[in-house]
């Protein structure tokens, strides 16, 4: 064979090889950072471990996953790791709702959801409203009433003020025209910690943050707040069954990236985390924490949190909430 002939065998070989690189596009070839804005405990933490654990009994990812708690702010400390990881494509971020809605009212927040990578999203969550098993209230009328008679003096947990937590009682005391005092916690333990330890009566959470308390009775859930009741609570009303006509206030969790990846990183995720939802283990972990699946692609998530910021806008106005965006 001729030198001209090797060469071009060899020429051949080389695009053959390089087109097979750009065909396989990217893989992680290092541990991967889950990003939680929650402290242990919390509902993303708990989501973002369950999907490490599955992704990893599965073989579907080449290197480990490391759960990484960026706490404060309300999501801003934890954003802003993100966009300071710019381009990084082993940092996936695990989002809530918060971080799509806090800038809006956050003078200080330095960045807005619209600067990160959407990749997936991937479930939603209803939510329960909760108290202690031994509390006298037995309905959240009787919360209401209670709280009618004591301007101020009922406590309720949960997370940032700008959360869903928060925003249903703003909209409830709006609706009953009563107060009662809101206690944020960083994490999902704390606020559990705060209402079985009497420094607060009400807890509006994920129903896969408080399931085990629901199992073995320390909690009772007197009002849900999905439009239709949970199959796992058959007995207990939604708010409006219960007479409180308000909007099911929308929550959203996925999974982004830092600016600057490329497409090809986050069509690698989005069928990572689209393999992941089809799982049997998935779909016990959905079932097991009354969660619903909402695996979306990332062109659908950008329209989703376009719709849900037009949502929050409508809500933070009519309970007086100063926005900044």
């Amino acid at each position: 064979m001729s030198s001209r002939s090797v060469n071009w065998l060899a020429a051949i070989a080389v695009v053959s090889f390089c087109g097979l690189a750009a065909a396989q596009g990217f893989k992680p070839t290092k541990p991967v950072e889950f990003l939680v804005h929650t402290g242990p405990g919390g509902g993303n933490d708990v989501l973002a471990r369950a999907a490490a654990g599955i992704l990893e009994k599965e073989k579907l990812l080449p290197v480990r996953t490391v759960v990484v708690n960026k706490t404060g702010g309300g999501g801003a400390v934890a954003t802003a790791y993100m966009v300071e990881r710019k381009g990084d494509t082993n940092l996936v971020g695990f989002f809530t709702a918060l971080w799509i809605g806090a800038p809006l009212t956050s003078k200080e927040a330095r960045v807005q959801f619209k600067e990160l990578t959407p990749i997936a999203g991937l479930v939603s969550d209803p939510a329960v409203i909760v108290v202690r098993a031994d509390s006298p209230y037995k309905t959240l009328a009787e919360f209401i009433d209670a709280a009618k008679k004591t301007p101020g003096q009922l406590r309720q947990a949960g997370g940032s003020m700008e959360s869903r937590d928060n925003l249903t009682r703003l909209v409830l005391q709006k609706l009953t025209g009563t107060t009662w005092s809101y206690i944020p916690f960083p994490g999902g333990g704390e606020r559990v910690a705060a209402l079985l330890g009497g420094h607060a009566q009400l807890y509006v959470a994920d129903v896969g943050e408080i399931r085990e308390y629901m199992r073995n009775g320390s909690m009772r859930v007197i009002a849900q707040l999905p439009e239709k009741r949970l199959a796992s609570l058959p007995d207990v009303p939604t708010l409006r069954e219960a007479g409180f006509n308000i909007p099911e206030i929308r929550s959203i969790r996925g999974v982004v990236g830092p600016p600057g990846i490329g497409k090809d990183v986050v069509e690698y995720w989005e069928n990572v985390f689209e393999r992941l939802s089809k799982t049997e283990s998935w779909k016990r972990y959905l079932a097991d924490n009354q969660t619903e699946d909402a695996y979306m692609k990332s062109a659908q998530l950008a329209k989703e949190a376009e719709e849900f910021i037009a949502q929050r806008r409508v809500i933070y106005k009519e309970a007086g909430i100063t926005m900044y965006r």
